[in-house]
């Protein structure tokens, strides 16, 4: 654990200096799913968790989790198992111990690797995802004609996009970056920090390798920026952007840093809002999880004190959420209305007319909230 003065925060001297744009925080966002970073990354896309077709049941390469009576998978500094238990993938097989009243069968709830390329080098092709078939927000979206893209850091590299922007390995045979993982081989060069399992759209046949789709809509972060950053009259961006830094920008303990991410989200904020797309742009920042185990507010469905959708997938606790967009009170905002996830896949689908992805976005307040008029002075609330 460790904390920061707020006020020291690169987002903060950001959002409260001369000429900053108005925004809203939301005090009631909570991770759309029980899990880490790989479910939640899917359910902001496809509001549903992966399922692992065909999965073996038996042998060293079955992934099937299994819990004990608390429902725990493994031990912890703090937590003894009581019976056998293995901490794997997918969720405890339907009919196995303690599986009673648990989600159970062949769902893929912990990191996995996709099958198609980058994925993490030597992963047996038996031990990766087979491609996934449900909708997803990018598919919504493409149906209606309304163009989006996914921007990565270090995309280019990982997918061997050569020349493309972002790519920084040269023309082979080898990766040249000496950044690039020494296990990779060209031209799939995916830099030591880059995250296989944060890229939930590359687990989808309709963008796999060699498709048009993928070609347009699964781009390097490195082209939003330069798209952002032009001047002019017109905003150049596509209508829907979703963003996902690299490892060493994306705040994640243990592998980053809280300031690098924080200089680079403003990088990014700056960019928009100093653009001509501003002036029509709602701008979500939030986070894939928690990563802590305890929170004073109840998820939607854990408790009584929060109303809200949910399932037996989740929401879970609770995750900053910050929101810049034109016709925001003057200053800033506090959101106290409840909402996951998925809220931003709803606000996507209300803003265009898409049909919703799944149960859940169709039933969650969209982000229109933040739009509430409760005014705070920047600094005090």
């Amino acid at each position: 654990m460790g904390h920061y003065d707020t006020r020291n925060l690169p987002i903060y001297k950001y959002l409260h200096a001369k000429h900053a744009p108005n925004y809203a925080i939301s005090d009631r966002f909570f991770q759309g799913a029980f899990g880490g970073s790989f479910l939640n990354h899917q359910w902001l896309v496809a509001a549903a968790t992966p399922v692992f077709y065909n999965a073996p049941t038996s042998g060293p390469d079955d992934l099937h989790s299994l819990v004990d009576r608390n429902g725990m998978p493994t031990s912890y500094p703090l937590y003894t198992a009581q019976d056998a238990v293995k901490d794997n993938p997918l969720t405890v097989p339907c009919g196995s111990a303690n599986s009673a009243g648990r989600a159970c069968g062949d769902y893929a709830v912990n990191t996995i690797q996709p099958f198609y390329q980058p994925y993490a080098p030597n992963t047996p092709d038996a031990r990766r995802l087979p491609p996934q078939t449900a909708p997803t927000i990018g598919s919504r979206l493409s149906d209606r004609g309304v163009d989006w893209a996914w921007y990565s850091g270090g995309w280019s590299n990982a997918n061997g996009d050569i020349g493309a922007p972002g790519w920084t390995n040269g023309n082979g045979p080898t990766c040249s970056d000496p950044d690039a993982n020494p296990a990779a081989k060209f031209p799939n060069c995916p830099g030591k920090l880059f995250q296989f399992h944060h890229q939930p759209l590359n687990y989808f046949k309709a963008y796999a390798p060699g498709t048009a789709a993928r070609r347009q809509h699964l781009r390097d972060e490195a082209e939003f920026e330069a798209l952002a950053d032009q001047s002019g009259r017109h905003c150049k961006l596509k209508p829907v952007s979703m963003i996902k830094p690299i490892g060493a920008e994306n705040e994640h303990p243990g592998y980053a840093s809280e300031h690098t991410g924080s200089d680079h989200l403003v990088d990014l904020l700056t960019a928009v809002h100093d653009s001509a797309c501003a002036k029509n742009t709602m701008v979500v920042v939030t986070y894939d999880e928690f990563g802590g185990q305890w929170d004073h507010v109840s998820p939607p469905g854990q408790g009584t004190s929060t109303p809200g959708p949910h399932d037996e997938m989740g929401p879970s606790t609770r995750i900053p959420a910050l929101t810049m967009a034109p016709g925001l009170a003057h200053g800033f905002t506090v959101d106290h209305a409840s909402h996951d996830t998925t809220a931003i896949m709803a606000t996507i689908e209300h803003r265009f007319g898409l049909r919703p992805v799944s149960s859940r976005d169709a039933r969650v307040q969209d982000l229109s909230t933040v739009f509430a008029r409760r005014h705070c002075h920047r600094g005090h609330h």
